[in-house]
């Protein structure tokens, strides 16, 4: 038996076919009918019954190292991302250091090369500091070996229309995209909730949708005028929904995501004043959550992303005015994909690995992942169990935090296996003891 070979025997494909899947040296050496390959020298997966999809990538996670490694690591939040069938993950900026520099994104990097659970894409900071007045060293971490192409402020708002006006022209230069965190920062001044009638009874500053939505429609404009490339982060209305749409009808080349918690959970749950519901942006109203779903169902919004937000308990277990803004979801995403997608008719599996491998991967230019399981491919893949129920723990969970909105609620959907360039980086819904490590 090779430990390098693998044999995945019957897992349904996201056509709905029944395939043997052969993996060695990091790739899909060969994807045939179920029971038509030879399991001579393999590892044996038996997988009739799972469902099978290339390795989901995510667009923006928040992995806190440097700085916050009291919230997170880069090797905690990584094995978080494989238990929850991601092989690869875009770590966020707004670290301490903030990476903005050659030097700090390589250092997540190579942090993530060293530890092995999946592939980690540092995004670089649009502006120094996150501070909204300079523009960061963009040309610096795309030639760095990190390669970066992604480029956010995320957590805050490009808000200065020179400033993004320019960044949007400056990564023409290497096919980067500048990925907004749409948010008006005059409109939302101490902003706690979605701004509603509910806001106003509860006494918590209200967060106006159109904050959002001003900011994605002067940005596509800025994209259409120089022709650029935008991303938009975490869309949560049903007007950026409308805005979004329209800027593709006129061919403006703008790409948008959408968080797995704004495609369930709804601004009614604030008045728990629990602030593990409390999120940038916030949560919106049962009909923005119907638009959501509906704009991700016809193409409009391009990928899921998780908006994985670790923080300690002190941040978390606190009044809702002091708690930090953000929540768990990279061990979840797929769950609540199935519940609000699959189980509603609104999406097929052919679908999910688009929206969740296929559309981020090409956003992030993230080569060699989100490929469909094919021969000769690159071996990300993920196998989930969609017939089985499991209920949310948050200290059975992978990452260091728990600030999970789903405690204690039974989601469908079990993260079977997942494979990191051939590598098995989750056996039996259980992180494997061996993964990949390119240090």
């Amino acid at each position: 038996m090779n430990e390098s070979k693998y044999l995945i025997k019957g897992a349904t494909l996201p056509s709905g076919e029944s395939a043997d899947i052969a993996i060695a040296d990091g790739t899909f050496i060969e994807v045939g009918k179920a029971g038509s390959l030879d399991a001579a020298g393999s590892t044996v997966i038996e997988a009739t019954g799972l469902q099978a999809l290339p390795g989901l990538v995510d667009l923006h996670t928040h992995l806190r190292e440097p700085g916050r490694e009291d919230a997170e690591t880069v090797y905690t939040g990584s094995q978080a991302a494989a238990k929850g069938g991601f092989t690869a993950v875009h770590a966020m900026a707004n670290t301490d250091p903030v990476a903005d520099t050659a030097g700090v994104v390589e250092q997540v990097w190579r942090l993530g090369r060293e530890a092995g659970w999946c592939e980690v894409r540092p995004v670089g900071a649009v502006t120094r500091g996150l501070e909204g007045e300079h523009m960061a060293e963009l040309g610096a971490m795309a030639e760095s070996a990190a390669g970066v192409t992604m480029f956010s402020d995320d957590g805050k708002c490009v808000s200065d229309a020179v400033l993004m006006r320019r960044a949007l022209e400056y990564v023409k230069a290497f096919g980067g995209v500048i990925a907004q965190h749409a948010q008006e920062p005059r409109l939302t001044e101490n902003a706690q909730m979605n701004e509603s009638p509910l806001s106003g009874q509860l006494g918590l500053t209200g967060w106006p949708a159109v904050a959002e939505e001003a900011i994605i429609a002067r940005d596509v404009l800025l994209t259409q005028h120089v022709n650029s490339r935008l991303h938009v982060c975490h869309v949560s209305t049903a007007g950026s929904v409308e805005v979004v749409r329209w800027a593709k009808s006129k061919g403006i080349n703008v790409t948008a995501e959408v968080t797995p918690h704004h495609l369930l959970l709804t601004d009614e749950l604030a008045a728990t004043y629990n602030p593990v519901y409390k999120v940038n942006p916030p949560l919106r109203s049962r009909e923005d959550v119907e638009a959501l779903r509906a704009g991700l169902a016809d193409g409009t919004i391009d990928a899921i992303a998780t908006d994985h937000a670790p923080h300690p308990t002190e941040d978390k277990e606190c009044e809702w005015d002091a708690a930090a803004f953000g929540m768990l979801g990279l061990e979840t995403a797929l769950s609540v994909a199935i519940h609000t997608m699959i189980e509603t008719g609104l999406l097929d599996w052919q679908g999910v690995a688009d929206r969740m491998s296929h559309a981020p991967a090409n956003i992030g230019r993230v080569y060699g992942q989100g490929q469909p399981i094919a021969t000769g491919n690159a071996a990300n893949l993920t196998l989930v169990d969609a017939a089985t129920k499991w209920t949310v723990v948050p200290r059975d969970l992978a990452s260091m935090s728990t600030n999970t909105p789903y405690k204690a609620m039974e989601l469908p959907g079990t993260i079977q296996a997942t494979f990191y360039q051939g590598v098995p980086t989750v056996l039996d819904a259980q992180l494997a003891q061996q993964k990949r490590s390119e240090a």
